[in-house]
């Protein structure tokens, strides 16, 4: 599949969907508390979404292992050792749960796709600190999606800082272009060797997305066919922002 070089009036298309993703997860982020389920959380989102004439883009998205398993929510939540796709719920969020959200939208045709982690009231040190440096692993892949650089300088980039921290990058699960699909090529693993992969071009745009293991990095998924878990119970995290690259400094297009 050919990579995509955006126009500047996509890319004004697409800052749109991603301030309205970025405003659904705001809402959620000021919700959580301990007490409250995930579903309740994913109305939140989809009240956010609905009220700026966008859709989710997560809704009915096919399940590329198991055809007859639509996703059946707007957001995924992700719970601890859960590290992606968790399905929304009557779930109760306790104190100390790490929590992950990711969010996305479809606005004129275009995606917007971001997460975060966070805590559920007063979480561990260990907890924290995971959080800090995939957050920080997110921002250090951003700084190297720059014209010129390859693919492979933006999965290193990534790839050390986690691994500097003494955490786990995941390998099955990867970073992805985004534009008038959700999945678009390139795909941008967290782990490669600078200098590899695919020359990095203006217009490209992509989301760039950690997902750190503080234990081993393999997983596996539930009977839901949806929500991944880490093998040996670790907890995990997860940050994402979509960007846009120009002949500067790259746009994050996730924001408020």
């Amino acid at each position: 599949m050919a990579i995509l070089i955006k126009t500047k009036e996509e890319i004004a298309i697409m800052r749109q969907a991603g301030r309205i993703t970025a405003l659904a997860l705001e809402a959620m982020r000021k919700a959580v508390r301990p007490g409250i389920t995930t579903a309740e959380l994913d109305a939140i989102a989809a009240d956010v979404i609905a009220s700026h004439g966008a859709k989710p883009a997560f809704l009915n998205y096919p399940n590329f292992r198991a055809s007859d398993s639509p996703f059946p929510a707007t957001i995924t939540a992700s719970i601890n050792e859960e590290l992606v796709h968790g399905i929304p719920g009557d779930r109760v969020l306790k104190e100390g749960d790490l929590l992950s959200l990711d969010c996305g939208v479809i606005y004129k045709g275009y995606v917007g796709d971001a997460a975060f982690s966070m805590g559920v009231g007063k979480v561990s040190p260990q907890a924290e600190r995971l959080m800090r440096v995939t957050e920080e692993a997110l921002y250090e892949g951003i700084r190297a999606s720059r014209a010129g650089n390859r693919i492979g300088d933006v999965s290193a980039a990534i790839q050390s800082y986690v691994e500097r921290h003494g955490y786990s990058v995941i390998r099955e699960y990867t970073g992805h272009g985004v534009g008038r699909k959700m999945h678009e090529e390139p795909q941008i693993p967290n782990w490669g060797k600078r200098g590899r992969g695919v020359m990095i071009r203006p217009g490209m745009t992509y989301a760039l997305e950690p997902m750190v293991s503080a234990g081993r990095p393999e997983t596996r998924v539930l009977a839901d066919k949806w929500t991944v878990v880490i093998l040996d119970g670790s907890l995990s995290a997860h940050f994402e922002h979509t960007i846009a690259v120009t002949d500067g400094e790259p746009e994050i297009l996730t924001l408020p």
